[in-house]
C-alpha cells in the first residue's frame, strides 16, 4: 500500500465540490468506475485541535467540558482524511449520497486537547450489499508511537453494482420486527439540526442540510447526520471515569428533520462492581422505526 502524505486537514468544503464535479462528469461521460478499492492510504501528521471548535461542539452534542477529546470528536476532526481517500480519482463508488450504515471505534485512552494528532485513513472490503456497493473506511489516530483511537466506517453506495461483485440481491434485511422497550430518554431535533452539527464538525454534505439538496440526492427531506446521532448516544451512554472502551452503532432508518428521536440506555452492569457497559437504540416514537442501534463497552 503506498502512502499519500497530506500537508494539512483538507478542506471538506472542497472536497465535496470536487466530488459534485465528479458526479457530473460521470453522469456526462458515462465513465467506467474501477472494479477496485485504491491501495493507498492518506496522512495526515502533528495535527492540533482549535479549542474554540471543541467547546462549540461539546455545548451542541452535551458534553461536559472537558480537556480530554470526546471520542466522536476525534471522528470529526479525522474525516476530511478519509473523504480525500473517497474523492481520489481512482475510487470506484461515488461520494455524494453515499449511505453511512455502521461504525466500531477503539477508543484506547483518553487523548488531551494539547496532544499532536497522527491521522492516517484508507479503504478496504468492497463488498457486495442488496441495495448496492459497500465498503469500509479505516482511520487511525496515533501520538507518536501510541494508537489512540481506531475507527471502521462502513458505507453504502445505494443503487451502484458494480461488474464482478456479487450484489447479493437476495439477501433477507436481517434487522428483523422491532418491538421498542421504554424509553429512557426523547430528542427533539429542529430543523436546523444538520446545519449546526456541520459548522462544529465541518461536515456539510448536502443531504443534511436543506430539503431541496437532501431531494436532488434521493431523500424525501433533510437528515441528521449518523455522526451527530453516534456523537449525542455516546455523551449519555459513556459514564465519567470510562476513558478507554469501544462503541458500535448501526444505522437503520434515517432521522428525518425536523423529528423526535426515543432512546433507550440499558446498563450492562447487573452484579458488577466495575463499569462493564451500555446497550443502547433508538427509535421514532410515532412509526416504531428503529433509527440506530450499539453498544458502549469496557475496553
Amino acid at each position: 500500500m503506498s502512502s499519500v502524505r497530506l500537508p494539512e486537514i483538507p478542506s471538506l468544503s472542497r472536497l465535496y465540490l470536487a466530488a459534485a464535479g465528479a458526479a457530473a462528469k460521470n453522469r456526462v461521460t458515462g465513465g467506467q468506475r474501477r472494479l477496485s478499492l485504491p491501495a493507498v492510504r492518506h496522512e495526515v501528521h502533528s495535527v492540533t485541535v482549535d479549542v474554540e471548535r471543541l467547546t462549540q461542539y461539546q455545548h451542541l452534542l452535551h458534553e461536559p467540558a472537558r480537556d480530554v477529546l470526546p471520542s466522536g470528536f476525534i471522528h470529526a476532526v479525522a474525516f476530511p482524511v478519509a473523504m480525500s481517500v473517497m474523492t481520489d480519482e481512482d475510487f470506484p463508488l461515488p461520494l455524494l449520497g453515499m449511505i453511512h450504515l455502521r461504525n466500531h471505534v477503539e477508543h484506547s485512552r483518553p487523548i488531551q486537547f494539547t496532544e499532536p494528532l497522527d491521522i492516517a485513513a484508507w479503504p478496504e472490503n468492497l463488498s457486495g450489499h442488496r441495495a448496492g456497493t459497500q465498503m469500509d473506511m479505516v482511520v487511525e489516530v496515533s501520538v507518536g508511537a501510541d494508537l489512540v483511537w481506531r475507527g471502521v466506517s462502513t458505507y453504502l453506495a445505494k443503487g451502484v453494482y458494480l461488474p464482478g461483485i456479487d450484489s447479493l440481491r437476495d439477501e433477507q434485511d436481517s434487522r428483523g420486527d422491532f418491538a421498542p422497550p421504554a424509553p429512557t430518554a426523547q430528542w427533539r431535533l429542529g430543523l436546523d439540526t444538520g446545519r449546526s452539527y456541520a459548522a462544529v464538525s465541518g461536515d456539510f454534505n448536502p443531504i443534511h442540510l436543506s430539503g431541496v439538496a437532501a431531494k436532488a440526492l434521493g431523500m424525501r427531506r433533510s437528515i441528521a447526520h449518523g455522526m451527530y446521532l453516534a456523537s449525542r448516544v455516546l455523551a449519555t451512554a459513556r459514564p465519567d471515569g470510562a476513558e478507554a472502551f469501544n462503541w458500535d452503532i448501526e444505522f437503520g432508518a434515517p432521522v428525518f428533520l425536523p423529528g423526535t428521536v426515543a432512546l433507550s440506555v440499558k446498563d450492562r452492569n447487573e452484579r458488577q462492581e466495575q463499569w462493564q457497559g451500555v446497550d443502547y437504540v433508538a427509535w421514532n416514537p410515532r412509526s416504531s422505526r428503529k433509527h440506530f442501534s450499539g453498544s458502549v463497552t469496557a475496553m
